[in-house]
C-alpha cells in the first residue's frame, strides 16, 4: 500500500518565492587534488526547486552526487558554480540554519549519555528553554519509540535503535526543513513503516522533506517527485506518477469469473487487438494473473495479528503519534478554526443549554426582592434603636407596643439569617 498523497500533475513547476523552500540553479561542485587541479566532478550543472511540504527525493547510485548535494544545501561545502537559496537566503545565514533538522547516513552521538540526555544537549544548542526541552524530550522518545529505554546509553543501541535517535534529534529543534539521509538504514520492517508514516504526516503539517535513499521502494511510497542523478547530472526529474505510470498497457482487476465467462471476454479482447497485431503478439499481449500484495504489507500484517493476541517483545515499539510541537503555523490555524466550528456545531445540535426565559424571569425576580430585603432589613435596624425610647415615652406600659416591638425584632432575625444564607449561595 502506498503512502504518497496524492499529486496534481498539472501543477506548474515553477512556483511562487513565497512557497519555494529550496531553489538550485546551475550548481556544480568540483573537488581539487593539494596542486588544485580538478579530481572529481562531483555535481554538474543541476537545477531543481524544493515546494513547500512537499517530500523530495534525491535517487542515484553510490558517487553520483546526492551526499554532496546535500552538503551544499546545509552550507557544509561551498559551491563551484551556480546558486543555492534555502527559505530565500544564503545556506550560510545563521537564521536559516535554525530552521533545518538533518539526519546524516551516520549519526555522530555521544556513546555515554543516555536518549534524554543526547536529546537535551542538542535542544540547547538551539537555545530552547529547559521546561520546552524536557516536553519535547517526552514526546520524541514516545514518537519514536525509545521512551522504554531513555537510561540506556546510546553506545549500547544497536543501529536501528541510533536511527531512532537519530531522527528525534533531528526533529527538536522544529524544522520548517528536513533533511534525512538513509533514514531508515537499519531498521527493521515495522521502523520503516512507522519512519515512512512520520515523514508523510510531516508533510501534512507543512513540513518540507528533503529524502536521500538507495531503498527504493521506501522513496516511491513517501515521494511526490524526485530527482535522479549519474555522474553528476540529474538523467530524470518528474512526480512518480508521470515516471513509473505506462500509458500504452491497461489493468483491470474485477473479481473471479466463470471459466466459460473469462473465456468469452479474453477472445473478444484478443480478436480486437488481432486487428492491429498479429495472432501471437495478440496472445502474449493479454495475461491473467492474480493481485498479490508485496512482502511488507504480508509482514506488517502478520505482526499486527500477533499484537493484537498480546505477544511481547523486548525491541522499541514507537508510540504511533507524532509528537504534538511539530506543528506549523498554518496547521495550528486549521485547528483553530476546526475548534471554533466544533463549538459553533454543538451549540446549534444541544440549544436546550441556553438558559429558558423562565428561568431568566426566577433569577431576575430573585435579585429583586434580594434588593427589596436588603432595604428593608437596613430600615428595620436603623429604627430599632430609637423605636423603645419612642414607645416608652408614648405609652410606657403599653401591651401592643411591645408586642409589636418584638414581632419586629423577629421579623428582622429572619430577614438577617434569609439574607446571610442568599450570600453564601
Amino acid at each position: 500500500m502506498s503512502l504518497a498523497r496524492a499529486v496534481n500533475p498539472n501543477e506548474n513547476e515553477t512556483s511562487t518565492a513565497s512557497e519555494t523552500v529550496v531553489m538550485v540553479q546551475g550548481l556544480s561542485k568540483v573537488f581539487k587534488d593539494f596542486w588544485g587541479r580538478p579530481k572529481a566532478h562531483a555535481v554538474n550543472n543541476v537545477s531543481f526547486q524544493v515546494r513547500r511540504g512537499e517530500v523530495f527525493g534525491l535517487l542515484g547510485p553510490n558517487g553520483s552526487g546526492k551526499s554532496t548535494t546535500v552538503k551544499l544545501l546545509l552550507g557544509l561545502l561551498n559551491p563551484t558554480r551556480g546558486h543555492i537559496e534555502v527559505f530565500g537566503r544564503s545556506t550560510r545565514h545563521v537564521a536559516t540554519k535554525r530552521r533545518i533538522g538533518y539526519l546524516p547516513e551516520e549519526s555522530y552521538l555521544y556513546r555515554y549519555m543516555d536518549s534524554a540526555e543526547t536529546l537535551d544537549f542538542f535542544g540547547s544548542l538551539f537555545n530552547l528553554p529547559s521546561g520546552e526541552r524536557r516536553q519535547r524530550i517526552e514526546q520524541l522518545l514516545e514518537m519514536v519509540g525509545l521512551d522504554k529505554v531513555r537510561r540506556r546509553t546510546v553506545g549500547e543501541f544497536s543501529k536501528g535503535m541510533q536511527r531512532r535517535i537519530g531522527l528525534a534529534q533531528a526533529l527538536i529543534n522544529d524544522p520548517d526543513l528536513v533533511i534525512l539521509d538513509e533514514p531508515t538504514s537499519g531498521l527493521d520492517p515495522i521502523g520503516c513503516r512507522e519512519v515512512k508514516d512520520l515523514i508523510v504526516e510531516l508533510a501534512r503539517r507543512g513540513k518540507t522533506v528533503i529524502l536521500s535513499s538507495h531503498l527504493l521502494a521506501d522513496v516511491e511510497d513517501v515521494c511526490d517527485r524526485v530527482v535522479i542523478y549519474y555522474g553528476g547530472k540529474i538523467q530524470a526529474m518528474g512526480t512518480l506518477k508521470e515516471l513509473l505510470s505506462t500509458p500504452d498497457r491497461l489493468r483491470i482487476t474485477m473479481p473471479v469469473l466463470e471459466r466459460e465467462t473469462l473465456e468469452r471476454v479474453l477472445a473478444t479482447i484478443r480478436a480486437d487487438l488481432g486487428r492491429k497485431f498479429s495472432e501471437t503478439e495478440a496472445q502474449e499481449s493479454v495475461l491473467v494473473d492474480c493481485p498479490s500484495q508485496n512482502l511488507e504489507s504480508y509482514f506488517l500484517d502478520v505482526v499486527k495479528k500477533a499484537r493484537s493476541g498480546a505477544e511481547e517483545t523486548s525491541g522499541a515499539v514507537s508510540g504511533g503519534t507524532v509528537a504534538r510541537y511539530l506543528r506549523s503555523e498554518e496547521s495550528e490555524r486549521v485547528q483553530a478554526k476546526d475548534r471554533i466550528l466544533e463549538r459553533l456545531a454543538s451549540s446549534k445540535e444541544a440549544p436546550a443549554e441556553a438558559p429558558a426565559p423562565e428561568k431568566k424571569k426566577e433569577e431576575a425576580s430573585a435579585v429583586d426582592a434580594s434588593k427589596k430585603l436588603s432595604a428593608l432589613l437596613s430600615k428595620t435596624t436603623v429604627q430599632a434603636p430609637a423605636e423603645p425610647s419612642a414607645v416608652k415615652e408614648a405609652s410606657p406600659a403599653s401591651p401592643q407596643s411591645e408586642q409589636r416591638q418584638e414581632n419586629l425584632k423577629k421579623a428582622s432575625e429572619k430577614l438577617s439569617g434569609l439574607l446571610g444564607n442568599k450570600g453564601n449561595k
